[in-house]
This record gives structure tokens, sequence and C-alpha cells, in this order.
């Protein structure tokens, strides 16, 4: 009898672990399905996430855009936003573009620091340091973060030859190009070969370190830039 009671304890105990265990499993599992996806509630706007060692970033370019301008607008100071090729000021009309849809909206510094929604931010060059290193090292892995195939045979974005592109990591860089000033002039230049992107990390008062991918090379650039050209956003999550 004292056996059979014995028995009965480790049964209980066992069903408690082992549902534990289960339900341990389906939390963990759910909590990996909200990280592949998130909704900014400042827009609706909708983008897939990926986990790359300890970091969670998106992986597409940030859209938010509360206004617009034209390339002709630059400040180090204050914030301007802009899609690429759109010369007007009409937020409607450029979120139907094509280039926006397709690689997000280019932020002055000023602009990007504050773009990221609640719960993510703009990385710093640390945060950058830190992808890279994980991807094998800042000399070798841009192929591992741009989208595969090239614009010339239809299966990519990216100029030719898209050097050792295979995206294997999940976050999916485009070219995007950037907003260029000569002589405090502004234009649009290099979509389809160069794809650029903000850290939050001054250098001083007028610079800031960047990242910066291109269609040809297997490496991934940092260098610094002034606080008014207009790059990408890919924010991580705080």
């Amino acid at each position: 009898m004292k056996q059979k009671k014995n028995f009965s304890v480790y049964l209980l105990l066992f069903t408690g672990v082992f549902a534990a265990f289960v339900s341990s499993c389906e939390k963990s599992d759910d909590e990996n399905d909200n990280d592949s996806m998130f909704t900014d509630s400042r827009d609706d706007n909708v983008y897939q996430t990926v986990s790359l060692g300890d970091q969670v970033w998106m992986a597409e370019n940030l859209k938010y855009l509360p206004s617009v301008t034209s390339s002709g607008g630059l400040s180090n100071s204050s914030p301007f936003y802009y899609v690429y090729g759109y010369q007007g000021t009409d937020v409607n009309d450029a979120k139907a573009t094509d280039n926006y849809n397709t690689y997000g909206v280019l932020y002055n510094w000023p602009a990007a620091i504050n773009a990221c929604p609640p719960g993510w931010r703009l990385p710093t060059d640390a945060d950058w340091e830190e992808l890279t290193t994980y991807l094998g090292g800042a000399n070798y892995c841009a192929g591992k973060l741009r989208t595969s195939g090239t614009a010339e045979n239809g299966t990519g974005l990216w100029a030719a030859p898209n050097s050792e592109a295979t995206n294997e990591s999940g976050f999916s860089a485009l070219p995007g190009g950037h907003v260029y000033i000569f002589r405090d002039e502004g234009s649009y230049v290099h979509l389809g070969k160069y794809g650029y992107w903000w850290s939050a990390t001054e250098n001083n008062s007028d610079d800031v370190w960047y990242r910066r991918i291109d269609y040809n090379k297997t490496n991934v650039y940092n260098n610094l830039s002034p606080k008014r050209w207009g790059y990408s956003v890919r924010c991580i999550k705080n």
C-alpha cells in the first residue's frame, strides 16, 4: 500500500513537471512568433524583425514619415524626412511612391535619432560593430546582409554584381541610396548601388558614425557623415 502511495506521488510530480515544461516551451514559441513581426502603432506599418545573436533588428528600413520635404531641405539641427526621388511636401503622395514602399524613408540625423517607435531605438556604433562581428567581421559579412540577386536579372534590387549576396542573416539590406549634399545643395543619389544607415553615436557636434554597404564589395564600411545628410534607419530592440 505504501509503495502504491509513493508511486502515485511520483506520478503526480512527474505530471506537474511535464506540464510546466510544455507550458514553458509554448511560451517560448509564442515569444519567438512575437519577435518575428512588429506593428508600429504610430502609423500601422508592419515590420519583419530578425534575431541575430543577442540583438533583435528590424529587417526592413523604417518608414515612419510624419512630414516630408524635397532633397533641398537641409539642417544639422532640425528634423527632415525624405523619400528617394520625391520633391514635394505631401506625405500621402510620398507614401504612394514605389521608393517609399520598397526602401522606406531617408532621415537627416536630427530626425533619425528620434524616429524609432517605443521599445526600439537607433543603434549605436557599438551595436553595429556587434552585428558585424557576430556575422564574421565587417570585412566579410556584407553579402550575408544584402538581399540576393540583381536588378538586371529581375531577382533583386541591387546592381550587378551584388558580390556574394546570400542574405543568410535575414537582415535584408537594400540599396536605398541617400541624400547627398554638395555646396549646400541636396540631391538623391546611389539608389540600387549603396545602402546607408545612421548610428546614434556622435563624433562631435557636426558628425555622426554611419554604416554603408556596396553592391560590389564584401565589406560593411563605417565612416563619419554630417548630420544634415539623409540616410536610412534600421531600428534595434531595447
